[in-house]
């Protein structure tokens, strides 16, 4: 059976580019990059050139990257860090966030405002299509307010945030940290998050491996080390550089601006033909159809149909998907997201989103629709 792989918003297919660069770094004698031989020095370079490579994607400079061991890592170290700095040092400190956050951002803030008395959290609505609501977070902001955290486009539903009106909105009072790890493969991120003071991205979403990642500053943005230790990173993260790791992210940023045109390009045609298709379908919704939305992702709601039912079914004919709702027991919670957007019940727990590439070919997609439409009409049955 062939394999649909409609899935690269959790983990985007390996680049043979990554493959060829990590290689040398995979095996054999792989120096220290703290240390002073030869082995230790060439192992620097190697992290030294992926540092310029990251930081040229962002438009910022080398010095300000900070490799981490990937997305969730990198969103920890920008909220965590820049709170408990706060915290130490005033009264009461606020973090201010969507609500449709991934979770990487919603548990940490979470874990903080439970561990301290002088910290809270405040929650920035978003509208029915998933867009935040510039009003509902200046009506949040205060004196004590130390972060706010705005994805740049949501893992969900692909919908694209307004990050530049949230850094003019915060206009230099609080630091701000965007999400970029579902954004990575198709926005330019240089003049997308230029207003941003910290962006957190993730290798697996561009082609690169899993376990790696990067906090990128605009400028010298005071914070503490969420692990200490060895100084490493300018002492923001303590702990041996994985070589191998910062090497594959650097040859995907690469990779990713190289065929950034190709590949928003082929995405939203598919896009197009895929969306055409399922408006086609019965009891069938496209989710922030009216929204600016990632070319690479489609969100569907199907009312009466449950999302592990249909992921089933889609996987028994080789379809790789997945969905924002998450299933168990014949019984259905609703995705944060989705809640957070108004969406009935019915609906969300059967949503399905299919996320795709440049490197995604056209028969595979006549391939999905067909399947889809098929095993829809079967569950509808």
């Amino acid at each position: 059976m062939t394999q649909l792989y409609f899935d690269h918003a959790a983990s985007a297919p390996r680049r043979d580019e990554v493959v060829a660069a990590m290689e040398q770094w995979q095996h054999g004698v792989v120096g220290n990059p703290s240390g002073a031989h030869r082995a230790a020095r060439e192992a620097r370079k190697a992290v030294e050139d992926a540092r310029d490579e990251v930081a040229a994607f962002l438009g910022a400079k080398p010095g300000n990257v900070i490799f981490t061991g990937g997305g969730t890592e990198a969103c920890h170290l920008a909220v965590a860090g820049v709170v408990n700095k706060h915290r130490r040092n005033n009264p009461t400190t606020s973090v201010v966030v969507s609500k449709i956050e991934h979770h990487a951002v919603l548990d940490c803030v979470e874990m903080l405002e439970r561990d301290y008395d002088n910290v809270s959290v405040r929650y920035v609505d978003v509208d029915a299509e998933g867009v935040l609501d510039i009003s509902s977070l200046e009506s949040q902001l205060s004196d004590d307010t130390a972060l706010v955290s705005v994805m740049s486009a949501n893992n969900e539903t692909g919908v694209i945030q307004p990050i530049g009106a949230v850094a003019s909105a915060v206009g230099g009072r609080s630091v701000t940290h965007t999400d970029a790890v579902g954004a990575a493969p198709f926005i330019d991120l240089v003049e997308f998050t230029k207003d941003i003071d910290m962006i957190s991205i993730c290798s697996h979403k561009i082609g690169g491996p899993v376990n790696s990642g990067a906090l990128i500053l605009r400028s010298d943005i005071s914070f503490d080390a969420v692990v200490p230790g060895g100084g490493q990173e300018k002492g923001h993260r303590g702990g041996t550089v994985d070589v191998a790791a910062a090497v594959g992210l650097a040859a995907a940023v690469k990779a990713t601006m190289k065929d950034h045109e190709q590949t928003v390009k082929r995405a939203t045609a598919y896009q197009d033909q895929i969306i055409a298709a399922a408006m086609q379908m019965k009891n069938c919704e496209v989710t922030s159809l009216n929204a600016a939305r990632l070319p690479g992702t489609v969100h569907l709601t199907f009312d009466g149909i449950a999302s592990d039912e249909l992921l089933f079914l889609l996987d028994q004919e080789g379809v790789c998907a997945s969905a924002a709702a998450s299933c168990s027991s014949g019984a259905a919670e609703p995705s944060h997201v989705l809640s957070a957007m108004g969406i009935a019940l019915t609906k969300a727990r059967g949503s399905l989103r299919l996320s795709f590439g440049g490197e995604t070919k056209p028969d595979e997609v006549n391939a999905l629709i067909e399947i889809l439409g098929k095993v829809v009409s079967r569950l509808q049955a």
